[in-house]
Formats: C-alpha cells, structure tokens, sequence
C-alpha cells in the first residue's frame, strides 16, 4: 500500500512529531517509494555487513555488489540468502525508510524476517518504523526535534554523510533536509 502525505501526517500528530519534520526526513533520506515496480522490497544489500555477519562466507555476486539497480541489488541479496537468510536480511536496508534490518529488535520485532514481513504489508508501517527509530534513538530524536539538520544527517548516514554526497555528485543532506523542511512548513 502507498503512502499519502495524509497518513503521514496522521503518523506525525499520533507520535508528537511535527510533520513538516517527518515529511523533510521520509523526503530525504527516503527514497520517495517503499517497493519496485515489480512490486518487491526497495532494497540495499549491503557487503560490508554481511561480512560481518558472515567473515567466513565464500566470495559472489554478494561480495562485489555497490550500490545499483535493484535487479542487482536483489541478485546479491539471493547470493547472500542462499549462504544465510538472516545475516542477508540483516545486512539489507529495505523500504521507504531503508532501515538495515539488523536494527530490527530495536524497532520492536522478534526476528528480522517479521521485520521484513511487516515492510512488506505496505509504506504506512515502513514509515511507523522510521518513527519508532527516531524515538529510539535519543539524539536523533533531539536532533530532528531541534531541526539540527546536520546531526540529523550525521546519524542517519554517518559521519560522512558530506563525503558521500560529494561522491555520488548529491547536494549534502543537511541541505536537503533543511530546504524540503522549509518547503513542508509552509
């Protein structure tokens, strides 16, 4: 189910968030819709943590995947799936938010599978998840709170976050953040 700027308002207004915060943040650091055309998760499949869950897993499509088209994206997370289903969910951000799904206890599931059920029902409990991950984290809360737009982005994207806009050629996102702030507060 897609998302209206209606629901999330109504998400905003029931967890106390102001909506012009949460809609500059689904703006942003979301990428606008939860699932492909093909009707399947928005995913990341991430190497890196795979690795990590997985330091001894053998190399393929899974170990040189970068940042791409999500039909490549999807090949190295069934390469991933076929070694462990858990650890390749877990090292996956999916959805609208692209929430990694080890953070899946932290958003209240007991498996990270359930999270990825959940985020397949549909783009409004993707965006109740975004906010149940705002809320948990205590400074990131304050942060968007306080429209601190660049600990905001420092958080969700890491300290780097400049360095990797200037590389994929992006405007930095404390930018973003604060002019779609800007423009959802009118």
């Amino acid at each position: 189910m897609k998302i209206t700027n209606e629901m999330i308002k109504e998400i905003a207004r029931n967890n106390g968030l102001p909506y012009a915060a949460l809609k500059s943040f689904d703006e942003v650091e979301c990428p606008g819709r939860g699932f492909n055309d093909d009707g399947r998760l928005l995913i990341q499949f991430e190497p890196v943590w795979f690795k990590r869950h997985e330091p001894f897993a053998p190399s393929g499509k899974w170990s040189v995947n970068k940042v791409d088209i999500q039909s490549r994206e999807w090949e190295a997370f069934n390469d991933a799936w076929k070694i462990d289903p858990d650890s390749a969910m877990k090292s996956t951000s999916i959805g609208r938010p692209q929430i990694m799904g080890f953070h899946y206890e932290r958003l209240g599931y007991k498996t990270v599978g359930d999270m990825w059920d959940d985020f397949k029902r549909g783009e409004y409990q993707q965006v109740l998840a975004l906010v149940r991950f705002i809320k948990t984290d205590a400074k990131l809360y304050k942060a968007l709170m306080s429209r601190d737009w660049h600990m905001v982005a420092s958080i969700y994207n890491g300290a780097k976050y400049r360095e990797m806009a200037k590389k994929w050629g992006r405007e930095p996102y404390d930018i973003s953040l604060r002019k779609a702030y800007e423009k959802w507060s009118k």
